[in-house]
């Protein structure tokens, strides 16, 4: 199983990104999958999840109203959009896949790459 994370650069404050989670060796449609980051010094924290259809979605209070995931099951890639950054945003960003979008949030089964986003202010 692989998941690999893929999107992140270097973005002004406000600015957008998308990241995208590609998977591989799993029947991804049967998979949640969750995002997460962690900031230099600081604990991974959940950032948002979707559900297996993409029907049901999570997120951070700090990042509601922001941050969109979405997933295309033919493709086998999660996407998270993310707009209005914030220098607090700045962060290596991972996904994992669990059994449901409530599970994968604190244990997830695979976990991906990071992929770094930084915002400048």
């Amino acid at each position: 199983v692989q998941l690999q994370a893929s999107g992140g650069g270097l973005v002004q404050a406000g600015g957008s990104l998308r990241l995208s989670c590609a998977a591989s060796g799993l029947t991804f449609s049967r998979y949640a999958v969750g995002w997460f980051r962690q900031a230099p010094g600081k604990e991974r924290e959940f950032v948002a999840a979707i559900g297996l259809n993409g029907a049901s979605t999570y997120y951070a209070d700090s990042v509601k109203g922001r941050f969109t995931a979405s997933r295309d099951n033919a493709k086998n890639t999660v996407y998270l959009r993310m707009n209005s950054l914030k220098p607090e945003d700045t962060a290596d960003y991972y996904c994992a896949a669990g059994d449901n979008s409530v599970v994968v949030r604190t244990s997830a089964r695979y976990w991906g790459q990071g992929t770094l986003v930084t915002v400048s202010s």
